[in-house]
């Protein structure tokens, strides 16, 4: 049954907030088109990542976290590295984005399918689309993540059952509620004024994530001090991304590695390690933002499913 909550203070969502929450949906469905239209065999992931990021900044934008690529298993936190060369080949690609305008979140991702998998691409996006339609004031999360369930295992595929959907905060992309990919019966209902993002995975396998031994994004966690020089220069670049998730390759020096491993250990940051399907099954990925309104939801991410 549903689990009531605390009304969300309406007044964090006035119009100039709901200006900057649409302004960042904007750039994101710009970049993500251009960056989908590069994703092809030859092209290498870091030039992609790039290319988003560096668009991201020109239409004004900040980078919410880096962008992440993710190829055939890999269901997020996948992101190219500092000399990456990987090219994209008979893949099923994951781009999934987040642009912020003054801490203003919108977060996205679609799949781009080189891989002859359209039917696990079009599972999540018709997924994602009986989400968006069930959402509302006062629905149960639990009921949301019925339909996404519903629609998935109808093509015969199976929901990656531990990742969610979250809600959206200022300068914080992961917050609650968590909006899950299966029905649930106790949970929580949205409220007006919440900002969340919903996004349904689908995989041809048993719909479970475990994390690699790979990891290139971070995010600050604590205030500890350090003695290590490196470690204390690359500290004072961190302080430039606002708390949000950062990459490693964004990071000028030759030794971030080394420092990145020190600052690890002492507490002061963490890791993403990549998620994997743990069948190495493929996985397939849709995802919007949208502002709960008195009456429905508005999305800010409109437009990139065509």
């Amino acid at each position: 049954m549903p689990v009531s909550v605390e009304p969300v203070d309406m007044s964090a969502l006035d119009e100039d907030t709901l200006g900057k929450y649409r302004e960042a949906g904007e750039i994101l469905t710009t970049v993500v088109e251009e960056g989908r239209e590069m994703v092809e065999p030859g092209a290498t992931h870091l030039e992609v990542a790039e290319h988003i990021e560096a668009r991201i900044r020109e239409e004004g934008g900040g980078i919410a976290f880096p962008v992440n690529i993710s190829v055939d298993e890999e269901a997020s936190h996948a992101t190219a590295g500092r000399d990456d060369d990987t090219e994209f080949g008979d893949d099923l690609v994951c781009l999934d984005v987040g642009v912020h305008v003054d801490g203003y979140i919108a977060d996205a991702a679609v799949t781009v399918d080189l891989a002859g998998e359209a039917e696990l691409v079009e599972a999540a996006e018709e997924a994602l689309d009986a989400a968006v339609a069930a959402a509302g004031p006062g629905v149960p999360v639990g009921e949301i993540g019925a339909e996404i369930e519903s629609v998935i295992e109808a093509y015969d595929y199976t929901p990656i059952y531990n990742l969610s959907g979250h809600g959206v905060e200022r300068y914080d992309a992961h917050t609650g509620p968590n909006i899950p990919n299966r029905g649930v019966d106790r949970s929580v209902e949205l409220q007006p004024g919440q900002v969340v993002a919903i996004e349904p995975f689908a995989t041809d396998g048993r719909g479970k994530v475990g994390e690699g031994s790979h990891e290139q994004i971070y995010e600050r966690t604590g205030d500890r001090s350090v003695r290590n020089r490196t470690a204390r220069q690359v500290l004072e670049e961190i302080e430039e991304f606002d708390g949000l998730p950062f990459a490693a390759r964004w990071l000028s020096s030759s030794r971030a590695e080394m420092a990145l491993r020190r600052l690890k250990t002492n507490g002061v940051i963490k890791g993403y390690p990549v998620l994997k399907e743990e069948d190495g099954r493929l996985v397939s990925q849709a995802e919007h933002t949208m502002v709960v309104t008195d009456d429905g939801v508005e999305l800010t991410t409109e437009g990139l499913f065509g």
